[in-house]
């Protein structure tokens, strides 16, 4: 969703996911001390989380690759800005069909989707996982059953079998050849930062541009978006991290 707002642009996020920065250089501090050569982000976005990574291991080399030109551009402007442009490159495909050489360390947080379900996808990163290298997988789960009215207020057409509950989606991880190292899920204000923080730029826009000719239709966006939220998925929906390791042979 594109409008003059910048709706659904991550403009005011530093990561398109509900990850807190403490989250974040924990999670970076545990990847780069296996002080990974090679880092492969698919799904990347803007890259930040694999920026991060770089920034912490001298010496890596990155590839972001992702469909959403804009967010690649972004991930170029800020690696520039940090150093880090010789190091990092993003492509503009798709994910699940640009030929990939496996690397140390796979980043796939919230793009799962790229590969099909969620079986699909560990089974398609396995092998992209050089040996006794590491996968970051983050993927939402269900905290706790939602009910009908929850559902009809999410997003069209999503049913109960769209997500995973915790230990079944560590299983699966476990199924497909991972062991995994740490398990951890969003916080209630991870999410909330997260979601005020997509909706914050375009209501601030709103504000300021009542005359605009698309204000009504910005106006309807954000109200949809935050009834998905407030009366949808919140305190129904999860977000897990989990850093999978790969056996040396």
């Amino acid at each position: 969703m594109t409008n003059p707002s910048g709706f659904g642009s991550g403009s005011r996020l530093t990561f398109n996911s509900p990850l807190s920065g403490g989250r974040a250089d924990r999670l970076v501090g545990d990847l780069a001390a296996g002080r990974p050569a090679t880092v492969l982000d698919l799904g990347c976005g803007w890259g930040e989380l694999l920026l991060r990574v770089l920034e912490a291991v001298p010496g890596a080399h990155g590839v972001g690759i992702d469909t959403h030109g804009p967010d690649l551009e972004r991930g170029r402007a800020n690696a520039a800005r940090r150093g880090l442009a010789d190091r990092v490159t993003f492509v503009e495909a798709s994910a699940a069909d640009h030929p990939t050489t496996a690397a140390d360390l796979v980043l796939n947080s919230g793009a799962y989707h790229v590969f099909g379900t969620v079986s699909d996808a560990l089974d398609a990163l396995r092998p992209l996982v050089n040996p006794g290298g590491r996968l970051l997988f983050a993927a939402e789960i269900w905290e706790r059953p939602p009910t009908a009215e929850q559902l009809a207020k999410m997003w069209p057409g999503i049913t109960e079998d769209a997500c995973l509950y915790l230990p079944d989606l560590v299983d699966l991880a476990v199924s497909a050849g991972f062991r995994p190292l740490r398990v951890e899920t969003a916080t209630r204000n991870e999410w909330e930062e997260f979601e005020s923080g997509f909706m914050a730029g375009s209501e601030e826009w709103l504000l300021a541009n009542g005359d605009h000719p698309e204000v009504d239709k910005v106006r309807s966006q954000l109200d949809e978006h935050r009834a998905n939220w407030l009366r949808g998925h919140r305190g129904v929906l999860g977000f897990a991290f989990l850093t999978l390791g790969v056996p040396t042979a």
